[in-house]
């Protein structure tokens, strides 16, 4: 378990639970604000199948993300060269995939969605095998792009996937560090 203190608070990471977790995902996922998510039809039933899954692939898995002890946050970890982008991108060793989402809030709290990602990339290069991370969102979502951008990544090209044209960009330790030294 990795933990970032900020002037916004402890960001934390725990293993996410599809049992337990599912009903809170649930309502992150299926969010308007979470479009670009894909699970806007999805049930209760259909966001603990799916986690489940990722809970049971030795080339993914979830943690949730808590702001002061509390859900706040969705990472996902996989393998490219296993999940998400086999064959559409030469992966490298120490290449992970990662998504992240942050829950809808009441009241949005200024700075929150750049602490949470910055504790997410924290905890992605603690493991020191993590050479670079490697993203894909929609072209679209021009949002994360810019977000992606405050921590180093540097897109390289559209790619096809079947639900989506997605921007894959890189971000690797070095550039991470530099950008967050900013």
């Amino acid at each position: 378990m990795s933990t970032a203190t900020r002037a916004l608070g402890t960001l934390t990471f725990r293993p996410l639970d599809p049992l337990r977790d599912a009903e809170l995902l649930h309502g992150w996922v299926t969010h308007p604000k979470a479009a670009f998510w894909m699970m806007q039809d999805a049930d209760v039933q259909d966001v603990r199948r799916a986690y489940a899954e990722i809970e049971a692939d030795e080339h993914q898995h979830a943690l949730l993300g808590l702001h002061d002890g509390e859900p706040a946050f969705l990472l996902e970890r996989y393998d490219p060269a296993h999940r998400e982008l086999v064959g559409l991108y030469e992966p490298r060793p120490g290449d992970v995939g990662m998504h992240f989402l942050v829950a809808p809030a009441e009241t949005p709290v200024h700075g929150f969605t750049r602490a949470v990602i910055r504790a997410v990339m924290r905890h992605l290069f603690e493991d020191p095998t993590t050479a670079r991370v490697v993203v894909e969102p929609d072209v679209r979502n021009t949002a994360v792009h810019a977000l992606n951008a405050t921590v180093g990544f540097v897109p390289e090209r559209e790619i096809p996937k079947p639900e989506k044209t997605a921007l894959l960009s890189f971000c690797t330790r070095e550039q991470f560090e530099k950008a967050v030294a900013a």
